[in-house]
């Protein structure tokens, strides 16, 4: 009896596919997981993972920026759909899947005050900011508590690592299949994204930082240069209590 041909090219897709998975997992997989971070980034335990304990999946990725954390951190605190700053990555594709994001190469002073318990939308998901400590940590987590996003900030000597993790739950057969298929398109935008906020960060410079203790009435203020580029980046200013 000759063997169906729709039979046969069926199990030969289904092996194929079969042997990607297998191959991207064993070969791949970490280092898409994983772009940029080191090994201490990627197994040690970050601000925010408390907020997801016992994940499915972690990815950590990380690059260096040529810049305090007091130049990068606007642009983590002020990300998200309009009228808030975009992710800096590709415009185009978020938007096929209706996220409303525009990348902004400006600084946008009404946006660089996350409070926790904001929430923001990425399409179906809605994020709640959870923890916020300016300049060095800013985590959010899904209202279905399967996502959370952390931003985790460290200068030294001038520099900054910029780390993000996102630890996600997969509470079904078609979501961890689905996530496999994901995750070198993640790799691809937050990989855009970091460069982004590299790009943008490291044309901006403290040029006056004034700080004072609590209760004594003085002025803080944080005035942005404009490096040579193309970037618009405005002056903050804030008086404090």
């Amino acid at each position: 009896m000759k063997r169906n041909p729709l039979l046969k090219r069926g199990c030969l897709v289904l092996g194929s596919i079969g042997f990607a998975a297998l191959l991207y997992r064993q070969l791949f997989r970490e280092a898409v997981l994983h772009w940029g971070a080191t090994d201490t980034e990627a197994d040690g335990r970050l601000p925010g993972d408390e907020l997801l304990e016992d994940p499915d999946g972690i990815a950590t990725r990380a690059i260096t920026i040529d810049a305090p954390a007091s130049a990068v951190w606007p642009w983590i605190a002020q990300m998200g759909p309009a009228p808030r700053g975009g992710a800096y990555t590709y415009d185009w594709i978020e938007n096929l899947l209706g996220l409303d994001m525009h990348s902004t190469d400006r600084v946008l002073p009404e946006f660089q005050h996350p409070q926790i318990g904001d929430t923001l939308g990425y399409g179906t998901n809605r994020m709640r900011y959870e923890r916020v400590e300016p300049g060095h940590v800013l985590a959010m987590r899904s209202e279905d508590g399967n996502w959370v996003w952390s931003f985790v900030l460290d200068e030294r000597d001038g520099a900054t690592r910029l780390i993000s993790r996102n630890r996600f739950r997969l509470p079904s057969l078609t979501a961890k299949i689905g996530m496999l298929a994901m995750e070198p398109g993640s790799l691809v935008m937050e990989r855009k994204m970091l460069h982004g906020i590299k790009h943008r960060a490291e044309r901006m410079q403290p040029m006056d930082h004034e700080t004072a203790g609590p209760g004594s009435g003085r002025v803080q203020r944080l005035f942005i240069r404009r490096q040579p580029g193309r970037l618009g980046i405005r002056g903050m200013h804030r008086a404090s209590a």
